[in-house]
């Protein structure tokens, strides 16, 4: 449908947008997105109008822009002009955001941060948003919005937030700076993390501090910050301590892991290796390791679960990663959050840490794309409302189509002849999350679907006077993965049952 679009003209496209029946029309708009010639996207400018158009139609086309593999200027120009100066429903300004932080990064991969004047636009959109924004979700936004974007001139920014934040601000802060690779984790970057998970200016969340830590420990760390980490355990939480014993020793396991030489000569120190240090009784887990293994590519999946002292759910991560030749892409990560149970459980609160409002939510990113947040309910009142309102119905994370590859290339061969080499590979996705609590039951049930389809179509072409010659292959694969947690806690210790399900994968 792409490589049609490629040769219509403004008023074809347009055209077809206004004719199409109402459900074809996201599909119409993901495939204009993707086709980004100046066609498609003038007849985009003008379809779509941000104060009429439903919601939906709008978050396909922003998300359709923030997935773009190799996005242009004029993509980027398009989605700054409909976002400025419009009132819009807050879910739409938000997912704007954040797209516009992923194609300023995909420009700026792409060498044309300083070339194009529109790059520089949309940085100082998210750089002016983020001081001009009062509200803490807010601030938020904008904070991933720079983790998309991972601009090296942004980390001061970002370390600033992360220090003097409240929680939620400083924990989206340092998961911006999570996302940098380890040539722009400097110096400064380090003491701060530093400060923040040995506490040396104030009180921090414990997520806060855990993540803080495995910045420490994931970007090539000395032998006294993985010490001075391992010691801070022994006056830590059990919850808290097990959960990060664990990760470091998951990391002597993963042969790519950047301090896992490091981990090994500490560990030949028996005043740290011993029972005392690693015999912490908690649930909280932490686990890591491959699901594919070839010579060009490692496929990964990492599942984090963080309790409370009382056994409740503080946080649970499930990560799908794809490594090759020294880079990372974090193909799927989905976190579950919740907070402020303790009080509702009737937990005591650990010295000097804050009482936080009650909150349930999660947010999740793929292909490198962090999308914006989803938060099942904030607040006592909130909570009450969804269980009794509850519709049954799971929230929809993200659906649609998405180009990934699109390559096309001409290769001379020593004959004089030439070959046309053309590659597509499109995704079709379907995730949702549900998060279910019952108060007369006290269980609380959260489950992700997650459904999804690879198309990839290649084509080699000879073409001659004399001679024509075409290989194609056309490959589809289709996956669907559900991840369910189910808790009770109408008694002591409180009872859970996590289950991953992988339906059969049918390979054409």
């Amino acid at each position: 449908f792409i490589r049609m679009l490629r040769s219509a003209k403004k008023r074809d496209v347009l055209q077809l947008l206004r004719r199409a029946p109402e459900e074809m029309r996201p599909f119409l708009v993901e495939a204009a997105v993707a086709t980004q010639s100046v066609a498609s996207l003038a007849a985009l400018s003008d379809f779509l109008d941000f104060s009429t158009e439903p919601k939906s139609l709008l978050e396909k086309f922003l998300y359709a822009a923030a997935f773009s593999p190799r996005p242009s200027g004029e993509l980027l120009h398009l989605v700054l002009d409909k976002l400025h100066g419009k009132q819009l429903a807050p879910e739409t300004r938000e997912t704007g955001i954040v797209a516009v932080g992923s194609l300023v990064g995909k420009l700026c991969q792409q060498k044309l941060c300083g070339l194009q004047q529109v790059v520089e636009r949309g940085v100082e959109t998210i750089l002016r948003g983020l001081s001009g924004a009062e509200e803490e979700p807010e601030v938020v936004i904008y904070l991933l919005a720079l983790g998309n974007a991972m601009l090296p001139k942004t980390i001061p920014a970002l370390l600033e937030h992360a220090e003097d934040g409240p929680a939620a601000v400083t924990a989206a802060a340092i998961s911006a700076l999570q996302r940098f690779p380890v040539p722009h984790v400097s110096s400064k970057v380090k003491r701060a993390m530093r400060r923040i998970f040995h506490q040396k200016r104030k009180s921090y969340d414990k997520t806060c501090r855990l993540a803080a830590a495995e910045i420490l420990l994931h970007h090539h760390p000395s032998p006294m910050d993985v010490i001075n980490i391992l010691l801070a355990t022994r006056e830590m939480e059990t919850e808290m301590a097990t959960f990060l014993l664990l990760k470091v020793q998951s990391s002597l396991r993963d042969h790519h892991h950047p301090a896992r030489n490091i981990m090994k000569d500490i560990m030949g120190d028996l005043r740290i290796n011993n029972y005392n240090f690693f015999s912490k009784v908690g649930i909280s887990s932490s686990f890591s390791g491959p699901l594919t293994v070839t010579q060009d590519l490692i496929s990964t999946f990492g599942l984090d679960l963080l309790f409370l002292e009382g056994g409740f759910l503080r946080k649970s991560v499930s990560d799908f990663s794809l490594l090759s030749h020294g880079q990372r892409l974090r193909a799927a990560q989905v976190t579950f959050e919740a907070q402020g149970m303790e009080s509702m459980m009737g937990e005591n609160l650990s010295e000097g840490e804050e009482e936080p409002e009650l909150m349930a939510g999660m947010s999740a990113t793929f292909f490198d794309v962090q999308l914006r947040p989803i938060v099942f309910f904030q607040g006592y009142t909130d909570l009450m409302a969804k269980v009794l309102l509850s519709s049954g119905e799971p929230t929809s994370v993200v659906k649609g189509n998405l180009l990934l590859m699109d390559h096309h290339q001409v290769i001379p061969l020593q004959s004089g002849l030439q070959v046309t080499v053309q590659l597509q590979g499109g995704l079709g996705l379907d995730i949702s999350a549900d998060m279910d609590v019952s108060i007369w039951e006290q269980e609380l049930k959260t489950s992700v679907n997650a459904r999804g389809s690879l198309t990839m179509d290649f084509q080699a072409e000879l073409d001659s006077p004399f001679l024509q010659a075409t290989l194609r292959s056309q490959t589809e694969v289709e996956t669907s993965i559900h991840f369910d947690s189910m808790l009770r806690f109408s008694s002591s210790p409180v009872l859970m049952c996590l289950q991953l399900r992988e339906e059969q994968v049918p390979y054409r």
